[in-house]
């Protein structure tokens, strides 16, 4: 068993009062979290669903405390298979976007090394309040649960995304850090935030028109099996600790403390470094369409089309063809003639990587964290 002194017992020591959680219309002071969590410690690997709020939460840091294993999982879904031991001290499931979801563990030193290098990148501290409205189950949720216990500070947890909600929280001035996806921050709009300190941003490429709008947004690159980000900013500057190489083939490698693999852990993500050792993310290995035998990096076709002020999202992917092999085909959520758009991709890519058709669709397939499901996309008609 895992001695008591552990994050959540840490802050209730150093700020008994201060609040820990908000979450379901009730808040919790340390020293209140850290009462509940004594109560529940225990031990075992367990399947816990992920219902947003104050019951996962203290989940989350009661098995840790026991010397247990948490296996987050979405509430809807059946509880995935768990291994009757576990050194980790958590089981978390890939996103699934190019693949079956698959489990991955992550010790107490991957989560702690984590929160501590981006915790240093971005200066957190016990006075700072986190927004967590992504799904706790997947490991950027996650993240934000062991972050705010570690820096003391207060977590609030919305059950789900909500628009208004969001916004109405933003507004009132109490929130200084919030993640989001690429397609949350889109739907939000303008904002009115002035707590707010950074605005992390991840999980997929990112449209470079939600880069501006006097928004402290910070673009993050990570993975489940880094839990969490390992580089922020565009290029990716490296966390602390945190080392980056790229492979004879392009596809990105990953060492360090937060790094759920000994040695370098390839990403399946392509990548360059420039001279600064700073990272330019390509797309998915697996993704890449090879038209007329060149090499197409879905990602960067969407990010194009995306600048377009008529497209709201776009999704690329190839399809069988007699003449190219794989033809480079976009589906865009949007009302720009086809015409006006493939002129401007004409003038931002290169000729291989321009799209042979564009299909018209009223929204994007997405998991839960708002990642493209690029296998499900579908050719309706217009």
């Amino acid at each position: 068993m895992r001695p008591l002194d552990d994050w959540v017992s840490t802050a209730a020591r150093r700020a008994p009062d201060r609040v820990a959680l908000v979450a379901e219309g009730r808040s919790l002071s340390y020293a209140e979290l850290d009462a509940e969590v004594g109560r529940r410690a225990r031990g075992g690997v367990e399947a816990v669903p992920a219902r947003p709020g104050t019951e996962f939460v203290v989940e989350v840091h009661a098995l840790a405390r026991g010397g247990g294993t948490l296996v987050p999982h979405d509430p809807e879904g059946e509880p995935p298979p768990v291994p009757q031991r576990s050194d980790a001290q958590s089981i978390v499931f890939t996103s699934g976007t190019t693949a079956e979801p698959r489990p991955v563990e992550l010790t107490r030193a991957n989560h702690e090394a984590s929160a501590r290098a981006l915790g240093e990148r971005l200066g957190l501290g016990p006075n700072d309040r986190w927004l967590a409205c992504m799904p706790l189950h997947h490991v950027g949720g996650l993240a934000i649960v062991h972050r705010a216990a570690i820096f003391g500070s207060t977590l609030v947890v919305h059950e789900r995304f909500e628009v208004d909600r969001v916004r109405q929280e933003l507004a009132r001035g109490a929130i200084t850090h919030v993640s989001l996806v690429p397609t949350m921050l889109d739907r939000l709009g303008e904002l009115e935030a002035p707590a707010l300190r950074a605005l992390l941003l991840g999980g997929g490429p990112i449209p470079r028109g939600l880069l501006g709008g006097g928004l402290p947004v910070v673009p993050t690159y990570g993975m489940t099996e880094t839990a969490s980000a390992v580089a922020t900013g565009i290029p990716g500057d490296p966390l602390p600790g945190v080392e980056l190489s790229v492979a004879g083939d392009g596809e990105i490698l990953v060492r360090g403390p937060m790094v759920a693999a000994d040695g370098w852990l390839a990403t399946g993500d392509l990548g360059s470094l420039d001279e600064q050792g700073r990272l330019t993310v390509e797309g998915r290995k697996d993704d890449t369409i090879i038209s007329g035998g060149e090499n197409v990096a879905p990602a960067r076709v969407e990010a194009v089309l995306e600048e377009h002020p008529g497209v709201a999202e776009a999704g690329v992917a190839g399809r069988a063809d007699p003449e190219w092999g794989e033809a480079v085909v976009a589906f865009v959520v949007g009302n720009v003639p086809e015409a006006e758009l493939l002129a401007h991709a004409r003038r931002r890519l290169s000729r291989h990587e321009v799209p042979k058709a564009v299909r018209y669709v009223a929204e994007l397939p997405r998991n839960q964290a708002g990642k493209l499901l690029r296998a499900q996309l579908e050719s309706p008609p217009r």
